[in-house]
């Protein structure tokens, strides 16, 4: 098979649908091993971005509307590097929320009205990333404070998470902006998404 012929397949909606629905089953699949576990936050984190992924073709009712495959491999590799593999779980943690945020960005650019400038865009998919670790760093203090876990290290580690949050939420921002200018090309979605 040529480059091209694999370019052509990869852009249609039906191959884009498949890969998607793979890699939202991955992810389906950490979920419950975290789960089994008990990775109890990892396993809701998991679930979460299972939830995002299908919600297009849910609300649409067609198996072919998805967000487009690369986004949720993205969103896939680093989930999979956190349940799988403890030594790269930390920077796998940011990237996965970064990812999760380029979920939501890019299900508003394609199956909304909202109508996003790609700055904008890449500022959200930040601010959001920065939101998600501000409000894992909240959940983690309260549980060190009532149920004594000790979740939460020095300030100091704490703010080189918020440091590394921002950097895979740019990187996130910066390849959401890069891929929806330009490689997604409208055809990619079935009609009644359009």
């Amino acid at each position: 098979m040529s480059r091209a012929e694999l370019d052509r397949l990869l852009e249609s909606k039906r191959a884009n649908a498949l890969l998607a629905w793979t890699f939202v089953a991955f992810v389906a699949v950490v979920a419950v091993v975290s789960l089994v576990r008990g990775r109890l936050l990892w396993a809701i984190f998991a679930a979460s971005i299972v939830v995002l992924s299908v919600l297009p073709a849910v609300a649409l009712r067609s198996a072919l509307v998805m967000v487009p495959w690369e986004v949720l491999a993205l969103a896939a590799l680093p989930t999979l590097a956190r349940a799988f593999s403890p030594p790269v779980s930390g920077v796998a943690t940011y990237l996965a929320v970064a990812a999760l945020a380029l979920i939501v960005a890019v299900e508003l650019h394609l199956f909304t009205s909202v109508e996003m400038s790609y700055r904008f865009a890449v500022g959200f998919v930040v601010i959001a990333t920065l939101a998600a670790a501000g409000g894992w760093a909240v959940i983690r203090w309260v549980a060190d404070l009532y149920l004594g876990t000790g979740f939460l290290g020095s300030e100091d580690a704490l703010m080189w998470e918020f440091v590394a949050s921002t950097v895979a939420g740019v990187g996130a921002g910066l390849f959401f902006e890069g891929y929806v200018r330009r490689r997604l090309p409208p055809e990619r979605l079935p009609e009644v998404a359009r």
